[in-house]
């Protein structure tokens, strides 16, 4: 008869905590591992960071019971003030929104690499947080919301889980990450995320079959910070329709936009988006397959005040009507 196993709660207890302590021995039934490891809570505080990391890594495999036992909650609320601590010793170098790679990095000048350094101190945990899964991501990001964490950092992070988690997941998991990611970031701040990385998370959404309320929040998202997106950024395949680009998609960007006060907030806002959208209709207007309809849509939907100059998209409908 082989030995007992060893309840060897360090799987997702540090080995330090059982020191001078009576070793407990699993049995035939008499010994229950979950409440031993809620025994153990009390001590979490003195976890290091790779045990809080191996104990969250084991209960998503498991999350209902550690959810029903609050241990899971105990686990992220200390490794969120773990991060939360760090980040008032260190704080973030920037407060501006990160670009698409998650981080905005220049290496130009001693001052900016400075920075630098210091923005890889805000964001070490990236890596070792983008093994958990979205389900966990979706806890985690909402306690570090609640704790009033730097939300530039957490944007920069969800943009980073997209991006590690789609080398290997399945379509199906794939689809779960995005659904996760989109939801977070539509909690946090419009300042603190990146237009350039919205269009980056927006080109798998157009190929994956996501719920229609997230398309929406990535489509209101992208809307309202609409004066700083790029024409390349609006020249967005037609998937599966006739016509070369999506111009629905773009006018939708359009209604949100001005649904989110951007006519109102500010006119430079304004004329910035309309020079886009001339831009943008010159591009569209060689398309012998757009209709009629479209193309006055896209003509119509600002108001006059927007333009200090029609002569844009007067060539743009010469072209169109060629």
């Amino acid at each position: 008869m082989e030995d007992p196993i060893p309840l060897l709660i360090p799987r997702y207890m540090p080995t330090s905590m059982l020191e001078d302590k009576p070793r407990v021995w699993l049995g035939t039934g008499s010994c229950n591992l979950l409440q031993k490891t809620k025994d153990s809570i009390d001590e979490l505080s003195f976890w290091a960071w790779s045990d809080l990391l191996v104990a969250l890594k084991h209960y998503q495999d498991s999350p209902r019971t550690a959810t029903s036992s609050g241990v899971l909650e105990k686990c992220l609320d200390s490794l969120v003030g773990r991060l939360a601590m760090a980040s008032e010793v260190t704080p973030c170098a920037s407060t501006s929104p990160p670009d698409s790679s998650g981080l905005r990095i220049s290496f130009n000048t001693r001052s900016t690499q400075s920075s630098n350094k210091g923005l890889f101190r805000a964001t070490w945990w990236f890596e070792d947080l983008s093994a958990l899964s979205p389900n966990l991501i979706e806890m985690l990001v909402k306690s570090m919301v609640s704790r009033g964490y730097n939300h530039v950092i957490v944007s920069g992070f969800l943009f980073y889980y997209q991006k590690s988690k789609f080398y290997t997941a399945s379509s199906d998991e794939k689809r779960e990450v995005l659904e996760i990611v989109i939801d977070m970031l539509y909690t946090l701040d419009p300042s603190s995320i990146s237009c350039k990385s919205l269009f980056g998370v927006l080109r798998p959404v157009l190929r994956s079959n996501i719920s229609k309320s997230c398309r929406n929040k990535l489509e209101s998202m992208i809307g309202s910070q609409l004066d700083q997106a790029t024409i390349d950024n609006l020249l967005i395949p037609s998937y599966g329709r006739s016509y070369l680009y999506d111009v629905n998609l773009v006018l939708r960007f359009l209604k949100a936009f001005l649904r989110e006060g951007g006519s109102e907030s500010s006119p430079i806002r304004m004329k910035k988006v309309a020079s886009l959208i001339d831009l943008y209709i010159t591009e569209v207007a060689p398309d012998r397959c757009l209709k009629s309809s479209k193309f006055s849509a896209l003509v119509m939907v600002l108001p006059d005040s927007a333009r200090d100059s029609w002569d844009e998209l007067y060539h743009a409908m010469d072209i169109y009507l060629e």
